[in-house]
């Protein structure tokens, strides 16, 4: 059977029977052996995942084969609102707000003129357990690349 849908509808599949099917982000990462953030991101449309982890993911989320090639293809990275309204992304959004000059300006003056990677780049999620609550752990590890001013000229 040939399906006609897009990337997006395809998420949504893929959202839904994950849950009628009982499966944890944690499985699927585990299925073909990738981070687990990595795994969930790529599922929710923000990497291509190669075709032989595709088949693996399609047929454990009973997604129909034509949906692999759509999966494998380089996707619309970054659509999200301008201000992000759902309240957990907000609060990172927030965190950049109130933190992004500092981790900038401290960026620059350990490493020089340039920025954090996000394409060499891995990303981790860790639950540490305090007397007051819970925490969130996220590292974001970077390459970091500095700047290079080359003029057209100097290319001759």
């Amino acid at each position: 059977m040939l399906v006609t849908m897009n990337r997006h509808e395809i998420t949504e599949q893929i959202v839904v029977n994950r849950l009628a099917r009982g499966l944890s982000w944690q499985q699927l990462a585990d299925a073909i052996d990738r981070p687990l953030l990595w795994t969930t991101s790529a599922l929710l449309g923000q990497h291509p995942i190669p075709a032989e982890l595709g088949t693996v993911l399609a047929e454990l989320l009973g997604l129909d084969e034509s949906a692999v090639p759509i999966l494998a293809a380089p996707p619309m990275r970054g659509e999200l609102p301008k201000v992000p309204t759902d309240p957990t992304i907000y609060r990172f959004y927030e965190a950049l707000q109130v933190y992004g000059g500092a981790i900038k300006e401290v960026i620059h003056e350990q490493f020089g003129d340039g920025i954090m990677s996000a394409i060499n780049f891995s990303i981790d999620l860790q639950k540490k357990p305090h007397p007051s609550g819970d925490r969130v752990v996220v590292t974001l590890d970077g390459k970091f690349l500095p700047y290079q001013w080359v003029s057209s000229q100097d290319a001759e």
